[in-house]
C-alpha cells in the first residue's frame, strides 16, 4: 500500500511517498522531494521492488491521486508484473495502515520541533524509518513486535515447517 504527506520546513513543503508491506507494515519503499510530481511515487516504488523483488502478481494499493493515475507510474508497474488497486474517492479507510504511519510519524517526529531546511527533514525522516520504526518500533498489530521482528519470526516459523 501507499501514499503520500507533507512535511512543513522553512524552505517550503517537502513531500514524502512511501510503500508500507501491508503484511508487515514496514515501510519497504520512500521517497522525498520538493515537488509533488508522478517522480515522487516512481521512486518509493522503485526503492521498494528493488529491496523486495516481488513476484508477478503483487498488488499496489493506493488512493486516485493524479501521481499514482499517471502514465509513468503504470508504466512502472506494469513492467514490474504489478497489479493497481485504488480506493474510491474520498475513502480514507481502504488505505488505513498508510494513514496510520504518518500519524505516527508526524507524532513522534515531525511535529516535535520545527524544521529549518528540507534536508534537515530528510535526514530525521530516513533515521526514523530505517532506525526506529522499521526495527525496533513495535506495533500492536504485529503482537508487538517490530516489522523486522515480525518478518523474522515468520521467516523462522516457514523455514521450520
Amino acid at each position: 500500500m501507499a501514499d503520500i504527506t507533507y512535511v512543513r520546513t522553512w524552505q517550503g513543503f517537502l513531500y514524502l511517498a512511501v510503500v508500507i508491506d501491508a503484511f508487515s507494515r514496514r515501510v519497504v519503499g520512500w521517497s522525498m522531494r520538493q515537488d509533488l510530481t508522478a517522480e515522487l511515487v516512481v521512486e518509493a516504488l522503485a526503492m521498494a521492488v528493488g529491496q523486495r523483488r516481488p513476484a508477478a502478481g503483487l498488488v499496489h494499493h493506493s488512493d486516485q491521486g493524479s501521481q499514482y493515475t499517471s502514465l509513468a507510474f503504470g508504466r512502472h508497474c506494469r513492467a514490474a508484473g504489478i497489479w493497481l488497486s485504488m480506493g474510491s474517492v474520498g475513502d480514507c479507510y481502504d488505505n488505513a495502515a498508510c494513514e496510520s504511519f504518518f500519524a505516527t510519524l508526524k507524532t513522534e517526529l515531525l511535529y516535535r520541533p520545527s524544521w529549518p531546511s528540507r534536508e534537515a527533514a530528510k535526514t530525521a525522516i530516513f533515521e526514523y524509518v530505517e532506525s526506529w520504526y522499521n526495527t525496533r518500533r513495535r506495533h500492536s498489530t504485529l503482537d508487538y513486535l517490530s516489522p523486522a521482528e515480525y518478518e523474522q519470526r515468520h521467516a523462522a516459523l516457514g523455514a521450520a515447517a
